[in-house]
């Protein structure tokens, strides 16, 4: 009878070996973004685009790598937008949960906040932080997949400045990293353009009045409103007060995709003929596939900067498959940094930056500028980096 237990017992054990023997392992992609406050649209797009990527692969049994396939799992942290949530988030990452790759964070002073944290522990960070000082040859595992203010900045005020013929353009930016470097690249692409930035303002992110700040720029006899650097429903915000104060000018915004979310808040009669950057061109066929893909998991509307985290995190998976592992981040970061000529959803991708920033972390993707017409985007100039037509 002791024997028939014993039999029976070994059994059982050779059985939960075999199980944990074959048991998938986990890779985990940590997503510290915005997913609360005015700037969650872009959060939410970013936390979502890795979910999607992930899903991908998981639905082909796992990412293989070196012939091992991994479940991939996507830890989502908000950061409220907050450089102290950033850095505990971080922290929190690579000390308890051992993660080695973040897509974000959002803003730029959190980015510069954790980067010391995330490049000497050899996280691989994808961040979205517009500050050109989130790139150098002394940060080498944080890369950028968004095209910037400093990349579209010179073509797209070029053609608007042609185009439209505005002389006289005032801004409000936020008064943090992000307001203070995108205030300084437009005002250097207005003056290259033959117009100028003649009327700035600055103020804290968590203001929702700002007539006091728009009576000051129309009494300047502005001739457009810049938006750049602001978030999402923040720019609503302006827009709307801006057009319910009597402003009749032109309404621009060079760089972040936030058309959606700004007309949710001012109105289609506010941003008729507003003048836009956007990643995207919604009739490209890979864009239209991740838009579809996008709102039949989350029943929403994608933002504009989603498309480029779904591809950084598919780089990252081609990466991990170039160098072999799924934890040597070093061998991870240098198979990435190859990468050239990637079929993604924004188009044939590669990394670009090197004479800008001294080192190949930005990636260099096509961009558009659109007119904002019943409330939708049309795409009135094609760009890259050298020009729009």
């Amino acid at each position: 009878m002791k024997i028939k237990y014993i039999a029976a017992a070994l059994a059982c054990f050779g059985a939960v070996a075999t199980q944990t023997t074959f048991a998938q392992e986990t890779l985990k992609i940590g997503a510290s973004v915005t997913l609360s406050g005015p700037a969650a649209a872009w959060g939410l797009g970013m936390k979502n685009a890795a979910e999607l990527a992930a899903d991908a692969v998981n639905a082909q049994g796992g990412l293989e790598v070196a012939g091992k396939k991994y479940k991939v799992e996507v830890v989502a942290y908000d950061d409220k937008y907050q450089t102290n949530e950033a850095v505990t988030i971080a922290n929190r990452m690579i000390f308890e949960d051992k993660i080695q790759y973040m897509i974000g964070p959002v803003g730029s002073a959190s980015v510069l906040a954790i980067q010391p944290i995330t490049e000497k522990n050899k996280m691989i960070v994808m961040t979205l932080g517009f500050t050109p000082k989130a790139l150098s040859a002394e940060k080498p595992f944080t890369f950028r997949p968004p095209v910037t203010t400093g990349e579209v900045s010179d073509p797209q005020i070029a053609w608007i400045v042609k185009t439209l013929g505005v002389k006289k353009v005032g801004a409000i930016f936020p008064n943090d990293e992000t307001g203070q470097a995108i205030s300084k690249d437009l005002e250097v692409a207005y003056k290259k353009a033959g117009s100028t930035l003649a009327a700035k303002e600055f103020f804290e992110r968590d203001r929702v009045d700002f007539v006091p700040l728009l009576t000051r720029l129309m009494a300047r006899g502005i001739d457009a409103i810049e938006l750049d650097g602001n978030s999402p429903d923040t720019s609503g915000l302006i827009v709307k007060q801006a057009r319910e104060m009597g402003f009749k000018g032109k309404i621009v915004r060079t760089g972040g995709p936030a058309t959606r979310e700004i007309v949710n808040v001012a109105g289609k009669a506010a941003t008729e003929g507003m003048f836009v950057h956007t990643p995207i061109d919604p009739a490209q066929p890979s864009i239209k596939a991740y838009a579809d893909l996008y709102a039949a998991k989350y029943k929403s509307a994608m933002n504009g900067f989603s498309p480029a985290f779904y591809d950084a995190t598919n780089l990252l998976f081609e990466a991990m498959r170039r160098a072999g592992t799924v934890t040597d981040s070093v061998k991870v970061r240098d198979a990435l940094e190859q990468i050239s000529g990637f079929p993604g959803a924004l188009g044939t991708l590669g990394w670009t930056g090197k004479a800008t920033y001294g080192i190949n972390h930005q990636l260099n993707a096509p961009f558009f500028v659109a007119e904002v017409k019943d409330g939708a985007e049309v795409i009135r100039a094609r760009c890259t980096v050298t020009g729009c037509e």
